[in-house]
């Protein structure tokens, strides 16, 4: 089975990838650890792409992260995508958290130089992902919408009840009805 994880900074991507992993015994790729290089330095974008060519040719995975640049070769691949739709209220208060939570500390899904950091930009980022990445990304999943289980997540309880599906009925659930 192979799933992608996407939606804004803040929605939960990294902790639902985390526990879904656990539920399906898939091993679990967080995109922020590969993209981003000690001290913050982004991957050459050529490596970036070699590297999620590789990731999805393999036989299982569950890939979390936005990263608009590979969304097609990893949707390509996906037999489930599942797309956080947040409220930024929510997503901001996460990241805001997320920050006092980690302070001077790098986050599980981070390369251990990358302490966890906040400025402006991407509360902005995040603040606006709904109407500035939301519409491409709901475009490019009527691709693949015949082919792929689609679900849309909008509320942190709609999460807990997927994670919870995925628990009752295994691999299984990835042949449910849409969300």
């Amino acid at each position: 089975m192979k799933i992608m994880i996407i939606g804004s900074n803040g929605s939960g991507k990294s902790t639902f990838s985390r526990e879904l992993g656990e539920i399906l015994q898939l091993p679990v790729y967080h995109l922020d650890l590969y993209f981003w290089k000690p001290g913050w330095v982004q991957i050459p974008n050529e490596e970036w792409v070699d590297l999620i060519k590789g990731l999805v040719e393999r036989e299982e995975w569950i890939i979390d992260g936005y990263y608009g640049r590979t969304l097609d070769i990893r949707m390509q691949a996906a037999d489930v995508i599942v797309l956080f739709d947040l409220s930024p209220w929510i997503t901001t208060y996460r990241v805001i958290k997320r920050r006092i939570q980690y302070h001077g500390k790098s986050r599980p899904d981070l390369n251990e130089e990358c302490p966890e950091s906040i400025d402006w930009q991407f509360i902005k980022y995040g603040w606006n992902f709904r109407k500035e990445r939301l519409p491409g990304i709901m475009d490019k999943l009527q691709n693949y919408s015949d082919q792929t289980r689609i679900i849309i997540i909008k509320t942190p309880k709609e999460a807990v009840k997927v994670l919870d599906e995925f628990r009752s009925k295994g691999r299984g659930a990835s042949r449910c009805s849409r969300n």
